[in-house]
């Protein structure tokens, strides 16, 4: 009943203000407050970029009426006069929790996905498009004031919490209203996120990665609901349908997970407004494409205490760039035409806001263009344009009053008024007396500088060289100064009186000296205040260090560009029938490896030196989990529905670190928390490039399978999910693959069915469109997996570990599955005890495709080492051992046909070692993808230069920072992860 009559009451807003108003009162006088409120000579900032000055305008009943130079003044008038005063439309935050009781968290534990909470609502507790945040409101008068103090009268708020989080209300800051007065509209937008709700111990999903597929997945379950096609009433999915027209914004807290938004939103043809994280200066050109509007959350990091320089050197150069870089993000955005609002979120709106907006203007960003964030856009962005954000006929009256440019740091708001209604935070009518003025006094002149807001001014007195003691005070225009006496050392003191009722140059007013005696004074102002030339001196042009691709320490200053080259004189290692050549010629062209020969001419392509140096295919690391943001899903048993293509991390400085041991290809590969993992992501390692542009386009699809401790959670001691034991294990594999016949059975039988995308995922699997690599250690559950997967007529294309693979080696080749496995690992658990490293040598005897592969991102650049390792256990010849890093991969992962070996038409993936690339002093000179040298050893040695340099540059801005009263933030040392399949947490 009270939603009900609140929601009635949100109707009543809606009318016309002239409709009859047909609920009682019981005040006695029935008739509301009709009168114009007329006010006059003001600058009046009708939108971003008009003006108006010594404007009029007028409001009446929480409307602006008219505004203009000069306007009709009705009868029924109050007038208001605001001479010298400025006022702007008040400012809408469209990202806030105000009057929303944060939610509590449900009780320690987790459950798994299938376990869901609610009744008739959708199967994951984190979907709740449902909740609508008018529900949950109620007015928060403490906290609508410090918002007013900084000059907001309108947020959008909502319920923080949750994957779909529903629904929001736009609310107005007027505490004496009703809540169907003050809230504009109760379903203003839709939000979403990549968080999880903590109402719900159900654990799926615990990665971005399973986040983007459960979204996916209740969009099409919604789309499929709509149509009829349920047979249950499902009241999140109804939600989720009736939100889809309204504006949708999606929360993110990092520039990754910005662009993971608008992914999403363009696989779905939805177009989110993306609440950013600060950093979007980074890819702007990515910002950019993405066609979004953004809400900017207005902060900032804080300067390091870098005085210790053994924790300075703990400091990385991404946080001190960021530090520098972060303030001049909006003149980014706005040079480069992105829309953005500001929010107030994560910050004191009442201390830091305005503060932080002054600093990003000092950084570059117009008046106009902040003016607009605060305005127009949000405005336009909530579908309140020429309601809300301007000063115009018909709109709200929702302004501010200031004693000058909002944007600079004295000027004071002295009134926000919100639907007509007044709140006053500063006495509008006190004089502004800062200012340094000459004040003589019996003969003697002194220098009285009085600073800090007009309201609450105060004084510093000198006499030559010498400060005097003084007490300010400043109360209804009356000024009394209190002075220590110059002539003695005693107790001695002047006191001043003056009344100013107004701005002047000259004070004058009465002087009781020491003695007693009365005398007069004058004070004659001669410049600004010393906050004045204080916040002018900190209008300093600020040394900003360029940006990187990627912006951190080893970035490029510009993205390389593809070149020919022709490498002359050098060992080349094939990895095919031809062996290793001496002395001989390969020439790139067009990103592709264009001939192979002796004294081949250039043809205007860059020639290298490559005489007594060995040139061979990149490494190919067919078990990698560098370039991620997660490694796990482990919600659940399967996670087919996931994708690591959802996960990457194009900044990972392990991919400069690969590129720098020779690796140019990964595939990165699900975790092993589950028997059937998420689907895998093949590489190309372009360091600096996006995400996007990291994916090998030819590549075929695959998934990652494991088997063995980790599945069963014996390291976790977890008992919530199936399976617990390694016969469990084979019985999700048989469940799965059976749900995954009958669901295709379905599928094209042309009745109407649910799209799954887990089952779409391992449908690929069962018709051999989608190939398997799975985690492997133990000879049982090797055979296993091959019986099942034979069950239901497919092979396991790979086996990786496979640390008993020797073992069953026969068996494998009859099953037609290859072998990645590590050269010498071994007791790290106890599956893994009977692990030899005769183990690749004897697969490879044995006839199988065998691979070295890392796991680990510091083995990773040592490969061409562990291919090494070969030679001594197992009597791998060179060229076999090299081709366990190269082709056979290339082999195991189906892109043979362009990368793993040199041969014409291939790829230019290619690496100049300085010597024989299987000895423990080879290193990588130069190592190429597609013709574009992501790695020069001599560039690289340019680059720690001017990291140094740059680090010192910015250490010294910091302690300059420090020495100019800036607050700093110690220096968080933090130990490098280390990351392998059965990593759970998110990657650092």
């Amino acid at each position: 009943m009270k939603l009900k009559l609140l929601v009635l009451g949100i109707l009543m807003c809606i009318l016309d203000a002239q409709s009859q108003e047909y609920f009682p009162k019981n005040d006695g006088v029935k008739s509301p407050n009709s009168n114009y409120t007329i006010f006059t000579n003001a600058n009046i900032y009708t939108d971003a970029g008009t003006v108006i000055e010594k404007g009029m305008f007028a409001i009446r009943e929480g409307k602006i009426t008219a505004v203009g130079k000069s306007i009709n003044i009705p009868s029924n008038s109050t007038v208001i006069n605001l001479e010298g005063k400025h006022v702007y439309p008040s400012f809408i935050d469209l990202y806030s929790n105000f009057g929303i009781s944060k939610p509590k968290r449900a009780e320690n534990g987790s459950q798994p996905q299938y376990d869901a909470g609610r009744e008739g609502y959708y199967w994951n507790d984190h979907i709740r498009p449902e909740t609508d945040a008018v529900s949950h409101f109620s007015f928060d008068a403490k906290e609508a004031e410090k918002l007013q103090k900084a000059g907001f009268g309108v947020v959008n708020t909502h319920v923080q919490d949750g994957i779909l989080r529903g629904t929001g209300i736009l609310v107005a800051l007027t505490p004496e209203a009703s809540e169907g007065d003050r809230i504009l509209n109760e379903r203003s937008a839709q939000y979403l996120s990549f968080d999880k709700s903590v109402q719900s111990r159900q654990s799926y999903p615990t990665s971005i990665m399973g986040a983007m597929a459960l979204i996916r997945q209740a969009y099409l379950d919604a789309d499929w609901y709509a149509k009829g096609n349920a047979d249950n009433t499902d009241l999140a999915l109804e939600a989720l349908n009736r939100n889809k027209n309204l504006t949708q914004i999606f929360v993110t807290d990092n520039l990754l997970n910005e662009l993971r938004a608008d992914k999403l939103g363009d696989e779905f043809g939805v177009q989110y407004v993306i609440v950013g994280s600060g950093m979007e200066y980074q890819r702007i050109d990515k910002i950019k494409a993405s066609g979004a509007t953004y809400i900017i959350p207005l902060k900032f990091p804080s300067a390091f205490d870098v005085e210790d320089p053994y924790l300075a050197t703990r400091l990385s150069l991404q946080e001190m760039r960021e530090w520098n870089q972060a303030p001049a993000n909006l003149k980014v955005l706005s040079e480069n035409n992105v829309p953005f609002t500001l929010t107030t979120h994560s910050i004191d709106a009442e201390k830091d806001f305005r503060s932080n907006l002054i600093k990003a203007i000092d950084f570059g960003l117009s008046k106009e263009t902040a003016l607009a964030a605060l305005t127009s856009v949000p405005a336009r962005t909530i579908g309140m344009q020429g309601k809300l954000g301007t000063i115009k006929e018909g709109a709200w009256a929702n302004f501010i009053i200031t004693s000058g440019d909002y944007f600079d740091k004295e000027t004071t708001i002295y009134e926000n008024w919100v639907q007509g209604e007044q709140k006053i935070l500063e006495n509008m009518d006190v004089t502004n007396i800062t200012g340094t003025y000459d004040l003589k006094i019996d003969g003697k002149t002194y220098e009285l500088n009085i600073s800090g807001e007009p309201s609450k001014p105060k004084a510093e007195v000198k006499l030559g060289d010498s400060r005097i003691g003084s007490k300010l005070s400043f109360e209804n225009n009356w000024m009394n100064l209190l002075l220590s006496s110059p002539d003695t050392t005693k107790t001695e003191f002047i006191r001043l009186t003056a009344n100013i009722p107004e701005m002047t140059t000259t004070i004058t007013g009465k002087a009781i000296l020491p003695n007693g005696n009365q005398s007069a004074f004058t004070a004659t102002r001669t410049k600004d205040s010393e906050d004045k030339k204080k916040q002018e001196k900190d209008k300093q042009v600020h040394e900003i260090v360029p940006v990187t691709f990627p912006n951190i320490a080893y970035g490029f200053n510009e993205k390389p560009e593809q070149q020919n080259v022709l490498f002359k004189n050098a060992t080349v290692w094939t990895s095919e029938a031809e062996g290793v050549l001496e002395n001989t010629d390969v020439l790139v062209r067009n990103g592709q490896i264009a001939r192979i020969g002796k004294d081949l001419n250039a043809g205007g392509a860059r020639v290298i030196d490559a005489t007594g140096k060995h040139l061979t295919a990149g490494i190919v690391d067919e078990h990698s989990h560098i370039a991620a943001s997660d490694i796990n899903e482990a919600g659940h048993n399967s996670s087919a529905e996931v994708s690591m293509e959802d996960a990457l991390d194009p900044t990972d400085i392990n991919i400069y670190r690969n590129l720098a041991g020779g690796v140019t290809t990964i595939q990165l590969l699900h975790g092993s928390a589950n028997p059937i993992g998420g689907k895998s992501a093949i590489l190309k390692l372009k360091w600096g490039e996006s995400a996007e542009d990291l994916i090998f386009e030819e590549a075929a699809p695959f998934i990652k399978f494991a088997l063995g401790e980790n599945v069963k959670q014996a390291n976790w001691n977890s008992n919530v999910r199936f399976p617990q034991t390694r016969m469990g294990v084979e019985q999700v594999f048989t469940d799965y693959f059976s749900r995954a016949r009958a669901y295709e059975t379905l599928k094209n039988s042309g009745d109407d069915f649910r799209k799954d995308l887990e089952m779409e995922t391992i449908v690929e699997i069962l018709n051999g469109e989608r190939f398997v690599s799975s985690h492997s250690y133990i000879q049982s559950e090797i055979n296993m997996l091959m019986k099942v997967a034979e069950q239901f007529d497919f092979n396991i294309n790979t086996f990786t570990h496979i640390l008993e693979g020797y073992k069953v080696a026969d068996k494998m080749k009859e099953h037609g599955v290859g072998a990645s496995t590590f050269s010498d690992w071994w007791a790290y658990k106890y599956e893994v005890n009977d692990a030899i490293p005769y183990n690749a040598a004897i697969m490879n005897e044995v006839g199988l495709t065998v691979a070295i592969n890392s796991d680990d991102s510091e083995m990773s650049r040592r490969l061409n080492q562990e291919a090494a390792k070969t030679m001594k256990y197992g009597g791998m010849s060179e060229e076999e051992a090299w081709k366990m890093v190269t082709i056979n991969p290339a082999k195991l992962l189906h892109i043979d046909e362009y990368v793993g070996s040199i041969k014409e038409g291939k790829h230019a993936d290619l690496v100049l070692w300085n010597e024989h690339p299987l000895s423990i002093y080879a290193i990588p000179e130069k190592t190429m993808i597609e013709g574009v040298l992501y790695f020069d050893k001599e560039q690289d040695a340019k680059m720690r230069e001017e990291i140094k340099k740059e680090r010192n540059m910015l250490i010294g801005q910091m302690l300059k920072a420090k020495n100019d009263g800036v607050k700093t933030q110690p220096v968080k040392v933090r130990e490098e992860q280390r990351v392998h399949c059965d990593l759970l947490e998110k990657v650092q």
